[in-house]
């Protein structure tokens, strides 16, 4: 016998002797590797003689070769580049391997393959890394390989020394933890700032400038639950003696919500012109636009809105109103209680033949009114058991106030509030004063 003959004959009884020290059969294969490119990678094939594991490489289609000695195969590595012959086949494989608690890694791109009898569920015996090996490290790898093969042969009654020590593990985990912890970083900084930006967009949307003139103040709140809101509101000056208002409120809140209220914004409008003329609607004929407009639209997800929409008659103070299931407005007199202006219409996107009218008041000179969301109304009042509407003492000591000093004030409340995340909501108040002392 040649010296290259004893030496590998004498490894071979030191490997089989190794064997039989850990209780394994010495037919026992610790990685089966099965591949569609007839070959290992080297840094692999170093990983397995330098870890002292037995291994045998196959292609997928000599699968049926190994198939009735399962019992002898500590873990299988996929390892595949570009089409496979037969997804199908890959796919059952894998499950007969799942079915007898033969951990699997994939050294492969995830694959969607229509077999109806294919049922893979997770299996604690399982790890894919569902990537190709250029991506995975050696010692991921390597992990990976040695808690396969404890659980196997722990299950098999096999005593087996740890493959890979603690305080490597632990290494090894920490940094892979760090680094998805710094990608999560990454990600989660990447979003913050696109939802910042996409705040800056919506409210660009928001009036830039305040039509105040001698006769009317106007002041406003616009307070996001989150960087995006589902408010919206406007300020427009229609012509000369006319200028047209809403609060907007679409029900929920971050992205789709204020996606929708950009659509609302452009759905509503408040005047037509036809060729030298032009028509202004009424506040129930924009709400009833506005509603045909959403429900034409046939939103996903059952979205629908609130609104309240008034114009004001800047020569005549006449104030005509109409709302969608909107808090009702309200209408602070000097020396008065504040007081609801109510009048009836339902929702925004849900009934298409939906019908809305409209009310008319009469504002004075010190007349305030109020229009505001449902994020706001914990803080101006409640309703009551009874269905009556109370409002706060801390509103009742701001309602006398000038129209600008209480919307401050209400404002530093708002800003204050020590809700708990789930309870905040986007809050928009419009608030309008007609100056004191103006003539009738």
């Amino acid at each position: 016998m040649s010296y290259n003959a004893a030496k590998k004959k004498a490894n071979e009884m030191d490997r089989a002797e190794s064997f039989s020290a850990f209780g394994v059969p010495a037919n026992f294969i610790d990685v089966l590797y099965m591949t569609n490119q007839g070959y290992i990678p080297s840094k692999i094939e170093r990983l397995f003689k330098f870890k002292k594991l037995s291994y045998r490489i196959i292609t997928i289609d000599k699968f049926s070769e190994v198939r009735d000695r399962l019992d002898l195969i500590g873990t299988v590595i996929i390892d595949t580049k570009g089409p496979v012959d037969s997804q199908e086949q890959l796919v059952r494989i894998i499950e007969l391997l799942e079915i007898d608690h033969i951990g699997v890694i994939l050294l492969t791109d995830r694959k969607r393959v229509p077999v109806k009898s294919f049922s893979l569920s997770s299996s604690k015996t399982s790890f894919a890394v569902g990537d190709s090996m250029e991506t995975v490290s050696i010692d991921e790898l390597w992990t990976r390989v040695s808690v396969n093969l404890a659980y196997r042969k722990g299950n098999s009654s096999m005593a087996v020394q740890p493959a890979i020590q603690r305080r490597q593990v632990n290494t090894i985990c920490k940094n892979k933890l760090a680094e998805q912890l710094a990608m999560t970083k990454v990600l989660a900084d990447n979003l913050t700032e696109q939802l910042r930006l996409a705040g800056l967009v919506q409210q660009d949307f928001l009036p830039s400038k305040l039509p105040n003139t001698d006769e009317v103040q106007w002041a406003t709140i616009f307070l996001p639950a989150e960087w995006v809101s589902g408010d919206i509101y406007d300020i427009v000056r229609i012509d000369e003696q006319h200028i047209g208002f809403y609060v907007a409120d679409i029900v929920g809140h971050g992205m789709p919500a204020a996606l929708l209220t950009i659509f609302l914004k452009q759905a509503l409008v408040m005047r037509e012109t036809i060729e030298n003329n032009y028509h202004i609607f009424s506040p129930a004929e924009v709400v009833k636009n506005l509603n045909l407009r959403m429900t034409a639209q046939k939103l996903s997800g059952y979205q629908f809105a609130t609104c309240c929409y008034c114009l004001l008659n800047t020569k005549t103070l006449q104030l005509t109103y109409a709302r969608a299931g909107h808090p009702y407005p309200i209408i602070i007199r000097p020396g008065q209680k504040p007081e609801q202006l109510q009048i009836r219409g339902s929702l925004l996107g849900i009934f298409e033949q939906a019908e809305y009218i409209q009310g008319t008041v009469q504002l004075q000179p010190g007349d305030k009114l109020l229009l505001y969301s449902d994020g706001a109304e914990p803080y101006i009042g409640r309703f009551d058991d009874q269905g009556g509407f109370g409002f706060n003492m801390e509103f009742c000591n701001i309602k006398d106030s000038p129209i600008i000093d209480m919307i401050d004030s209400l404002n530093a409340v708002l800003q204050n509030q020590t809700n708990e995340p789930p309870e905040v909501d986007d809050i928009t108040v419009i608030g309008l004063e007609i100056r004191p002392g103006i003539s009738d």
